[in-house]
């Protein structure tokens, strides 16, 4: 986690970069509102320890500025206002996290402890909502699958049906699915309609996503493969 401190008091700044390096983490100090303003927007950076009272530029209009770009870095606000309408202020803004000085630094560990928790989380679940087999991807949020087409990245739209044969096949990558299988995930088991339907949906994916992406096992069903494997 590569941290951002915008403190313009030295002796705060150090002790902050201090105990974060002792913890294994990745830190650099800004003194003014602006510079935070610049790097906190440039991407290159996890989590911002952000002071209110930062000459330039404040840390509430650093914050204001920040969120009004769409910037969504997590911003944990450092400040020795500990007024309600402050706190308020700070959170309601868009501030993840709000601590008052003096503050023990085993309590501004905790806090970045559990930012890089829900980091952790998020890109979790950010992988959780893509499949792919080898250069084929399938994002389940949008419903486009990519993949290489001549050596260049190519993103498809899919039917609900095709979608939905395509996620099954990357759930089971490499396993045979019998015909029965796949009517029954894709259409439902109460279908009644062509018996050929799974067939003509293999070739509508296999036309979109490359024929050598499905093989047929005689006898038994499909599967999917990487033909780049």
């Amino acid at each position: 986690m590569r941290i951002l401190i915008a403190e313009d008091e030295a002796r705060i700044a150090r002790f902050i970069e201090r105990g974060l390096k002792a913890n294994g983490y990745a830190s650099t100090v800004v003194e003014d509102g602006i510079s935070a303003l610049d790097l906190a927007s440039s991407g290159d950076f996890d989590l911002l320890i952000l002071d209110v009272g930062l000459p330039r530029m404040d840390g509430f209009q650093v914050l204001k500025a920040l969120r009004g770009m769409e910037v969504q870095i997590p911003i944990l606000m450092v400040t020795a206002r500990t007024g309600v309408d402050d706190t308020v202020q700070g959170l309601e803004g868009g501030a993840n996290d709000y601590i008052a000085k003096p503050f023990r630094f085993e309590e501004l560990l905790a806090r970045v402890k559990l930012r890089a928790r829900e980091a952790a989380a998020g890109a979790a679940t950010a992988s959780a909502d893509v499949l792919g087999l080898g250069d084929l991807t399938l994002d389940l949020r949008t419903r486009v699958a990519s993949h290489a087409a001549d050596g260049e990245p190519r993103s498809v739209e899919l039917s609900s049906r095709e979608f939905t044969m395509a996620r099954v096949f990357l759930e089971n990558p490499g396993q045979v699915l019998t015909r029965d299988l796949l009517l029954s995930k894709v259409w439902g088991y109460d279908y009644d309609g062509a018996s050929n339907v799974v067939d003509v949906y293999v070739g509508y994916l296999r036309g979109k996503l490359g024929a050598a992406r499905i093989a047929t096992v005689r006898g038994a069903g499909y599967k999917m493969v990487d033909p780049g494997a």
